[in-house]
């Protein structure tokens, strides 16, 4: 755990100086485009259940989550100009690089939730946080594309907590049995690969 810190913090903090350039853009384009601060800052539930905030560039409009459900489906309407863009692109996830950094994630580890829906699966979870969650892993490539899946439920909620969810515990559960630093290697190298 101590060699996974060590690498998670000299990456986390190379990975922010390099792509600072870019931050600024983001930046300056979110500005431009809407009202409202920069980030995106929303609770999750961290290893051995400690909560902590998340950080993403905000691609919605201020009070997004209080103007309909946490879930988001693709052409959502609250979701601005640059958001589309930066979902599209997984940019909106670079300033996760800071909970990396800070020590409330991991580069890679099994995606945070929301306290909801880790209450309604809670015996998966109490397993599922033992580790620290991550940036990218299994699940986050098998449902890179998932506001469009989301799109063919009536109810996106009701479907992500029915058959999405499942299937990532799953992939997270994958992850703790394959866990190591070959792994991580592999999973990052993906990750960049997914992104160019």
């Amino acid at each position: 755990m101590i060699t996974k810190r060590i690498f998670d913090f000299i990456l986390s903090a190379f990975g922010i100086v390099m792509l600072s350039p870019i931050f600024l853009v983001i930046t300056i384009w979110i500005k431009l485009d809407s009202t409202g601060s920069i980030f995106f800052r929303q609770l999750r539930i961290g290893r051995h259940g400690k909560s902590f905030n998340i950080y993403k560039f905000r691609t919605m409009f201020v009070n997004a989550e209080s103007r309909g459900r946490q879930i988001t489906v693709r052409e959502d309407p609250r979701i601005t100009k640059s958001g589309r863009f930066l979902r599209r692109y997984k940019l909106d996830e670079l300033p996760q690089l800071i909970n990396v950094f800070v020590g409330d994630m991991s580069l890679v580890g099994p995606r945070p939730e929301v306290p909801r829906y880790v209450e309604l699966f809670k015996d998966a979870y109490d397993v599922i946080l033992q580790v620290k969650p991550g940036i990218t892993d299994y699940a986050a490539f098998a449902f890179r594309n998932e506001e469009e899946i989301l799109k063919k439920y009536n109810d996106p909620e009701e479907g992500y907590i029915k058959e999405i969810l499942p299937q990532k515990i799953e992939l997270y559960n994958k992850y703790l049995r394959e866990m190591g630093l070959w792994t991580d290697l592999k999973l990052i190298l993906l990750t960049l690969k997914n992104i160019v």
